[in-house]
């Protein structure tokens, strides 16, 4: 019925013109396969799953009709989530091939967040970690005739942006920081890939997701509660989603047929990350961050980093997230509104302030 139905109305909205049989029943069969790619369940594969952004999403796709492949490498999951009838935990390492040929069997797409953020030196390890194990992960994805890959970007590849400049989707972005150019040079290699092989290649440029559990959220309530926050003085726009919008934007990207390319997923909102600092820890009660030279900041983050490589530990903080972080980005939501997220919950952070 619902074939039928698909087919009718294709039929009655071309009434204007004439239309031969061959393309109603390729539009019918085009349909159907997907329909009953749809009632088979679509077997989704996320890596980084048990990370901050890939179990939000995880939690995400827990009640929709889709089958799990959840990759995890070190971090368990939560048992709410790898006990789900639906959940298959699959333990990989993504710079052994090998191991990601029965985590990826059956899939129809993936959604990858898997990388090391918070590491000292990350222009030693960025190149390997993003680079190559993404690489490793296309590789192992046409040997099992995956359909669409989803990687989860930043606007920050393209380099600075604004509102009123904002980035467009391009690959010939000259980004500063070693953790945006390994992020294009992902998006580069996952679109060279799709060119070869024939899948659906899908870069989502995720601003900044906010929300309470969201890492650097975290951290930078922790350190404002402590008075212990800083932020450099000059003005630095940001691209901001709730997470809550970032989740449904994702799934549709997951679910909806003919999703590929670049999309820029954000809000509405127009603000500085100083105001955005100020609005978010006033509304807990805690001290806004001190304004501070660049220099201050700086040593902080050689501080943390020397801390890290000596014990082993994470850092809070490095030279290169400051690198970033100073670059001003925006992107055009254009293509996301049209066809992932018409609807926003939240058009602004200060109508989702009670998300801290």
């Amino acid at each position: 019925l619902m074939c039928l139905y698909i087919s009718l109305d294709y039929f009655l909205s071309a009434n204007v013109r004439k239309i031969s049989v061959r393309e109603i029943d390729s539009y019918y069969i085009y349909n159907t396969c997907y329909i009953e790619m749809i009632m088979e369940k679509l077997r989704i594969a996320v890596t980084g799953a048990a990370g901050n952004l890939g179990s939000l999403l995880s939690y995400g796709l827990l009640n929709e009709n889709v089958n799990l492949n959840l990759l995890i490498h070190k971090k368990e999951l939560p048992i709410d989530i790898s006990e789900k009838e639906n959940v298959s935990v699959h333990k990989v390492d993504l710079a052994r091939q090998e191991t990601l040929n029965d985590a990826l069997k059956d899939v129809d797409i993936i959604v990858h967040f898997a990388g090391i953020l918070f590491m000292s030196n990350p222009e030693k390890f960025l190149p390997v970690t993003n680079t190559l194990y993404f690489s490793n992960l296309l590789d192992a994805a046409i040997r099992q005739n995956v359909k669409r890959i989803i990687l989860i970007s930043c606007p920050h590849v393209e380099g600075e942006s604004s509102p009123e400049s904002p980035a467009k989707g391009s690959l010939k972005g000259k980004p500063i920081s070693m953790h945006a150019k390994t992020r294009l040079e992902e998006e580069r290699l996952l679109f060279h890939y799709a060119e070869r092989f024939n899948f659906e290649p899908v870069s989502l440029r995720v601003g900044m997701v906010y929300g309470k559990g969201i890492l650097m959220i975290d951290a930078a309530q922790w350190f404002a509660r402590h008075w212990l926050l800083g932020v450099w003085k000059k003005p630095t726009h940001i691209h901001l989603i709730s997470k809550d919008d970032f989740v449904t934007a994702t799934i549709a990207a997951i679910i909806k047929p003919d999703i590929k390319g670049i999309y820029h997923v954000g809000d509405e909102g127009i603000q500085t990350l100083q105001q955005f600092l100020d609005d978010i820890t006033t509304y807990r009660n805690y001290h806004k961050p001190w304004r501070m030279p660049v220099w201050m900041i700086m040593t902080a983050a050689r501080t943390f980093e020397l801390f890290s490589s000596i014990f082993g530990t994470q850092s809070p903080l490095t030279v290169d997230f400051i690198r970033i972080g100073m670059v001003s980005y925006y992107g055009d939501t254009t293509r996301m509104r049209k066809e992932l997220l018409p609807q926003l919950k939240y058009k602004t952070y200060k109508e989702g302030i009670h998300l801290f």
